[in-house]
């Protein structure tokens, strides 16, 4: 168990699966939870989950994340203080179709950004492959139908999924400059402390302006999940996969989100998958071989 656990491939695609249950969550609950008082909430059941993995380390290993401080900061704000937060606000005003298509584009983002800041040289088929799984996500969220991609439109909620996307594909691409022989639960423990910092005054506005949580179980339960699910278990596994395969394949693996949404929209909500589900599903899938294929010598 441990062995498959290990594999880079099968943690992105758990994160995937977990990141678009926090979608569905986050649109779900817009009306029961501010979306700063969200973001915090999620980030602090997720460092109370880390710490116990986490401060063994921290005496040992100090004089390394100390040494790397600019890093664990960066990452910090960028992937815990900022996209998830971006993207709770963003579900405020926007569709999950709409917020799921500009979410797809992270895979795109976060390679460019590779060629821009690392100097990364793409791969034929990493081109291909991405292009694949990019079409399979626009035939699911477009219904099969070219004009509802050509009537797609712009609102105040897909302009904060934008910025979403823009920090995702920085904090993807710094996790090359991590501090290196930091152990992974300790620095996403640094990194949530960075970020939950920055979001404390965001939470203590939201309590100023008498924006509270309307508790009911499902509430603290859908509250809970984005914590342990996609807070803790997600950035676990993220960044390991990022480690193992690098920024440019490890972002490809958010083209599943919109699959698994279709999955999950069948199992709970009883939509019926049809054609161009199936379509997108197998295009998807299509260009993840495609851009993960070892090169032949």
């Amino acid at each position: 168990m441990k062995s498959r656990f290990a594999n880079p491939y099968l943690l992105l695609t758990l994160t995937a699966l977990f990141w678009s249950g926090n979608m569905v969550v986050g649109r779900g609950l817009r009306e029961a939870v501010p979306p700063l008082t969200l973001a915090f909430w999620r980030w602090a059941i997720a460092l109370a989950l880390v710490l116990p993995f986490a401060l063994p380390h921290l005496r040992t290993q100090w004089p390394r994340l100390k040494a790397g401080w600019p890093a664990v900061v960066g990452l910090g704000l960028l992937g815990v203080g900022c996209y998830n937060t971006f993207a709770y606000i963003a579900l405020q005003y926007t569709t999950a179709t709409n917020a799921t298509l500009l979410n797809s584009f992270i895979p795109i983002a976060t390679m460019a950004l590779a060629v821009m800041l690392l100097g990364k040289r793409l791969r034929r088929l990493e081109v291909i492959g991405v292009a694949v799984s990019l079409a399979g996500v626009m035939t699911i969220v477009a219904h099969g139908s070219l004009g509802t991609l050509l009537g797609f439109r712009l609102n105040t909620g897909d302009l904060w999924m934008l910025l979403a996307v823009l920090t995702w594909g920085l904090y993807t691409v710094g996790l090359q400059w991590r501090p290196q022989g930091v152990e992974p639960m300790l620095m996403l423990a640094a990194m949530t402390v960075v970020g939950l910092a920055a979001l404390v005054p965001a939470y203590a506005w939201d309590l100023a302006h008498a924006r509270h949580i309307d508790a009911s179980p499902a509430t603290l339960a859908g509250i809970l999940y984005t914590g342990v699910f996609p807070g803790f278990l997600g950035y676990v596994f993220y960044n390991a996969g990022v480690a193992a395969v690098g920024p440019s394949r490890g972002a490809l693996f958010i083209h599943l989100m919109p699959v698994f949404g279709t999955l999950l929209a069948a199992i709970f909500l009883g939509e019926r998958p049809l054609w161009y589900h199936f379509t997108g599903i197998g295009l998807v899938f299509a260009g993840i071989w495609l851009t993960t294929r070892k090169p032949e010598s």
